[in-house]
């Protein structure tokens, strides 16, 4: 790409010798910047999530100054500014809560401030998501730099996943196949460096996501935290967002159909979270794409799972990286003509002249197409008169055998009444059982919990029963396995389907059809329908805006004013 001539953003703060630009220089001089840093080079606005509060995120400090090493090298000047961060192993009552909010807080901070181009700096789940969504609708010159995962997690001579055995090694307690006390030995061998989750879940998904979107330079997805190769693709991503600003290339110019289109695929061989579908549905409709529930089945149909990693196969993000990284699975994809190969990147190369003959140092972690740990990873979207907009279910997580299954619904109307009832030993449920939860999608919540991987009574874990079919308006954590129906729209809270279903009630999951049926007439579906009264609403605060203003999961969950572009001008002046 060649520079293109154009007048900087940060010129009209910084410019000229008025008194405006007298303020904005005098008041950043108090940090000790020199002269030449004012000279017209580009300002670049380092965006970053870190915090304590954010295990995940909490080394970012440390990314963010190799950043700034390479936009120094690069001729930029670097300005690092803090945003909400989004952490899901503490915040409560869900990080999904928040995204949208976050992504307010990215999206202002940039159209402010005397920002001509921007590096993301993400890393749990939904800080990639807000900053990309926040980022997409400023549209300027834009990069994401992940934190990257931790090194395998170590438990009595195995590697154990970042929330995948959390669930195995807590229904093996229920089941009384564990003692609490190995249980509680485990937590600090499955955290052991910082990093995020180093199984394929939402943080490691996303991150993988930004590359295959071409919005991250290459390697992006899979570098441990910890490598010092995860310093060095920030200091190359500072250095190359100035190029990015110089030759006017913006985010949108890179967020195309192509690109979207790639990372759906990309997403079902490398066996990804179903948050993915929400967000990257969120993302495109920023800058608009029209990306939809439809696109992800008809894409995601006849892509195998080949990365053998966690909470599908057996292997972690360290192996992932060793193995070859996204670029080995992109590589597999593009010789079989399953990529847009001229789709456009931050690099400034094409995908298909990054990934073409990238090596696979590993074929038990990166599989060859025709030896894949699933013949069908694409995320699947259910539809029926139990979804009518849609559901999703990650095959490469579930049982084969209940693919296809029909069975009775045992009910819970919400988590709270899971929790109370699970366990009671006079629940009638047997292995056949259809698990039913509602009123957790993202009104009913709010914020549309991972709930939606209700474990198991204890009373069949101690049969030996390991999966049954589970159907929600909840979502599940990327880490997360078992047959597990997802995201149904419209949601419960919503008045859809789903808030009408009773104790006893036949329910058909067809997957291979792609049909979610619920066997009652449509006659007494009216009736019920008649007598549904929806839940309260939050009152006041940020949880009723939301509640107000949140569109459906088919949607993206985003609100409903803020999809679009709003391209970032100049703001008007204050002085």
């Amino acid at each position: 790409m060649t520079e293109k001539k154009r007048p900087l953003r940060s010129t009209a703060w910084f410019g000229g010798e008025g008194k405006n630009a007298f303020m904005h220089r005098s008041w950043m001089r108090n940090q000790g910047p020199p002269d030449h840093l004012f000279d017209g080079r580009p300002v670049i606005g380092i965006c970053n999530t870190w915090s304590e509060l954010t295990p995940c995120n909490a080394h970012l400090r440390g990314i963010a100054e190799r950043v700034k090493q390479g936009v120094y090298e690069a001729g930029g000047y670097p300005l690092e500014f803090p945003v909400m961060s989004l952490g899901e192993s503490n915040m409560r009552p869900t990080a999904m809560l928040f995204r949208n909010l976050a992504s307010m807080d990215v999206e202002e901070s940039i159209r402010a401030n005397p920002i001509d181009g921007v590096v993301l700096l993400a890393g749990c789940d939904k800080t990639t998501p807000s900053l990309l969504m926040g980022a997409a609708s400023a549209n300027l010159p834009t990069i994401v730099v992940s934190g990257g995962p931790m090194l395998n997690g170590k438990f009595r001579g195995q590697d154990i996943g970042s929330g995948t055995h959390v669930w195995k090694f807590a229904e093996e307690v229920k089941a009384g196949r564990m003692s609490v006390k190995d249980f509680l030995s485990a937590e600090q061998g499955q955290s052991r460096s910082a990093g995020s989750c180093m199984t394929m879940g939402t943080a490691s998904t996303m991150a993988s996501m930004v590359e295959a979107l071409g919005v991250a330079l290459p390697d992006n997805a899979a570098i441990p935290a910890v490598d010092a190769r995860r310093g060095l693709i920030a200091h190359l991503s500072g250095m190359r967002i100035v190029d990015l600003v110089k030759e006017d290339v913006k985010v949108a110019d890179v967020l195309t159909r192509e690109a979207f289109e790639n990372a759906i695929r990309v997403n079902g061989a490398i066996g990804g979270s179903t948050n993915a579908v929400l967000h990257l549905i969120a993302i495109a409709r920023r800058v608009g794409v029209d990306l939809s529930l439809d696109d992800w089945d008809r894409l995601g149909r006849g892509i195998p799972t080949i990365v053998d990693l966690m909470p599908s196969g057996r292997f972690l993000m360290e192996d992932f990286y060793y193995a070859g990284g996204l670029r080995a699975v992109m590589a597999a994809l593009d010789d079989a003509g399953l990529l847009h190969a001229g789709a456009v990147t931050v690099a400034g190369r094409s995908v298909g002249e990054i990934v073409r003959e990238a090596p696979n140092y590993n074929e038990e972690v990166i599989r060859p197409l025709d030896k894949a740990l699933t013949p069908e990873g694409g995320i699947a979207v259910l539809r029926g008169n139990l979804a009518p907009d849609g559901a999703v279910i990650k095959p490469s997580a579930a049982t084969p055998e209940l693919m296809q299954h029909r069975g009775k619904a045992v009910v819970f109307e919400n988590i709270e009444h899971y929790y109370a009832r699970i366990d009671d030993p006079n629940l009638d449920i047997d292995a056949g059982s259809v698990m039913v939860l509602k009123n957790c999608g993202p009104r009913g919540y709010p914020g549309m919990a991972e709930v939606g991987n209700m474990p198991l009574p204890a009373k069949l874990l101690k049969e030996g029963v390991s999966d049954m079919v589970r159907i929600s308006d909840a979502r599940m954590s990327g880490t997360a396995y078992g047959t597990v129906v997802l995201h149904v729209a419209p949601e419960a809270a919503a008045g859809g389907p789903l808030a009408l279903v009773r104790d006893g009630d036949m329910i058909e999951l067809d997957v291979p059809a792609r049909r979610l049926e619920l066997l009652v007439s449509e006659e007494e579906l009216a009736a019920r329908r008649a007598a549904w009264t929806p839940p309260a609403a939050p009152e006041g605060g940020y949880a009723s805006l939301y509640v107000e203003r949140v569109l459906q999961a088919d949607k993206g969950c985003d609100f409903d004013f803020l999809v679009g572009r709003r391209d970032a001008g100049i703001p008007r002046h204050s002085h």
